[in-house]
């Protein structure tokens, strides 16, 4: 078997370009890193054309599964040609190190959403919500049309061009066949039936469409539903409890019939997504410049942000900064500036690198199970080239205000690894819950021991959660109603605890990894 980056077949040679992308690629600036890599803003030395870079080492553990996964995803950038999905230029490969040359966005939704709730103090206007469901629609019809299934949509995986076009970014999670039975995608944004899906289940697009309908409501709310419970937790939830929706009273009707629509329990009675192109939230007159105006509405407040906590959101001017000197090299970090391998992000071939890759963007906790053995793998991909790896903690700031749920349920996650730095207020206030850490002034050389004390503590009270939950009599059979209802209880209630045992098991192998996958 070839080992991993061999370009001996010539089906695989064909995929990279022979030149060296050193040569070729300058002024690389990272924007983004993850446990595959990095994401970094480049010039194309030839062109002139700005682009994203993303750079993903097949090192280290699991590389042959790593290689496979990078291969997986070039295939399927090469078979997208439409307005609404990222556009793909080509590849490269230097050293251990798969260079995926795509179109530069400015950001993404989570990006925006960021922005309107630290300076305009609200989320974003209905108008602007349609006007991004329109393009994520329409990139998914497309998708569909394909046979293909995005299986990862979320406000991190959709971009935004200088020009107000929405793209679909991140494929790293894509099945190339439909239906699909793998346990794939972020959880909180996951359908049901993809949580139900056993080695003998299927889904079909409609996945997607139920993910669309989560990203409405966290683009209206800042967070999508149970965010403020553990990834397993929320898992559950999503599979027994009724369909979320809007709970401000501000939104309109067809806002509400359209969210509820998209999150039908029942995948029969969902809508496909070009049925969904047909819907009165989607169809109904707006301005053609709403999401123009949004754009540079944004880049007016980040240009007025002097918090040193903004300056990552810095990068939505790169191109502005290159063009107009907006802001000089003083403003920027010597890491922001490098251009290097990518192993210098410390998270390129880390411990908790997973075979996978997204594309310009994409969130942390993604999971995905093979069918076989039973298996389900943390997804970790925060290389959202917009500084995704913040929106969690931003999440877990406004649940931690708002929450109505337990104690217990509204502890927040751990930061993931590259958050230290920017998330250092959580991590002191984390330790200080549980009296790790008496003297903040050691928290920064001691934060390896504060997280590791606190994983440990986390994953047992995880595991003994689930086991209740396992060993717990199913609903169903309390219940002598409908029979209907008691067999759609009893294959819930089966399904799910067969997914929460096989992730005790994970949890209990792999401990660090599995937590701060969220």
């Amino acid at each position: 078997m070839p080992r991993p980056g061999s370009l001996k077949d010539p089906d695989i040679a064909e995929l990279f370009s022979k030149h060296d992308p050193e040569k070729i690629f300058e002024d690389l600036r990272e924007i983004g890193h993850g446990s595959f890599g990095a994401v970094y803003y480049a010039r194309c030395n030839l062109t002139k054309e700005i682009v994203a870079i993303k750079k993903m080492s097949y090192l280290g553990k699991q590389s042959e599964e790593k290689w496979q996964d990078i291969l997986k995803e070039i295939k399927f950038l090469k078979q997208l040609e439409h307005p609404n999905t990222i556009e793909y230029k080509g590849c490269y490969k230097r050293e251990h190190t798969a260079w995926l040359v795509m179109e530069y966005c400015v950001g993404s939704a989570s990006d925006i959403i960021e922005v309107s709730l630290q300076v305009h103090k609200r989320p974003l206007r209905e108008e602007e919500i349609a006007a991004i469901c329109e393009g994520v629609v329409c990139g998914l019809s497309y998708l569909h049309s394909l046979g293909r299934i995005h299986r990862d949509i979320k406000a991190g995986n959709i971009l935004l061009t200088e020009n107000g076009t929405v793209k679909l970014a991140d494929f790293g999670s894509a099945s190339i066949k439909c239906p699909a039975n793998s346990f794939v995608g972020t959880p909180y944004w996951m359908a049901p039936e993809v949580i139900l899906a056993m080695d003998e289940g299927q889904y079909d697009g409609k996945v997607d469409v139920w993910s669309l309908g989560i990203t409405c409501i966290e683009l209206a709310e800042r967070k999508p539903p149970y965010f403020n419970m553990n990834a397993m937790s929320a898992l559950y939830h999503i599979a027994q409890n009724d369909s979320p929706t809007l709970q401000a009273p501000e939104w309109t009707d067809t806002f509400r019939y359209f969210v509820e629509a998209c999150l039908q329990k029942n995948p029969q009675d969902r809508p496909s997504s070009t049925k969904l192109l047909t819907h009165p939230y989607i169809t109904r007159p707006r301005s053609p410049n709403v999401l123009v105006d949004l754009i540079q509405r944004t880049k007016a407040a980040v240009r007025d942000l002097d918090n040193l906590s903004y300056r990552k959101m810095k990068k939505i001017l790169m191109v502005d900064a290159d063009n107009e000197s907006a802001f000089g090299d003083s403003e920027e970090t010597a890491e922001e500036r490098s251009g290097g391998d990518s192993s210098k992000s410390n998270s390129a071939t880390s411990e908790h690198s997973v075979a996978g890759a997204s594309s310009q963007s994409s969130s942390s906790g993604s999971l995905r199970r093979r069918p076989h053995p039973v298996n389900i793998v943390p997804h970790i991909l925060n290389a959202n080239h917009h500084g995704q790896h913040q929106q969690q903690p931003q999440y877990q700031q406004f649940n931690h205000q708002h929450s109505t749920h337990s104690a217990r349920e509204s502890e927040s996650p751990l930061p993931a690894p590259h958050d230290d730095y920017v998330n250092r207020d959580a991590l002191r206030d984390y330790a200080n819950r549980d009296s790790l850490c008496d003297d903040y002034s050691e928290d920064y050389a001691n934060r390896e021991a504060i997280r590791e004390a606190q994983r440990e503590r986390e994953r047992e009270r995880q595991a003994n959660e689930y086991r209740e939950y396992v060993n717990a009599p199913s609903t169903w059979q309390q219940d002598s109603g409908d029979d209907n209802r008691n067999t759609q209880r009893r294959t819930t209630s089966r399904g799910v605890s067969n997914n929460v045992s096989a992730a005790i098991s994970l949890v209990s192998e792999h401990g660090a990894k599995f937590i701060l996958s969220y």
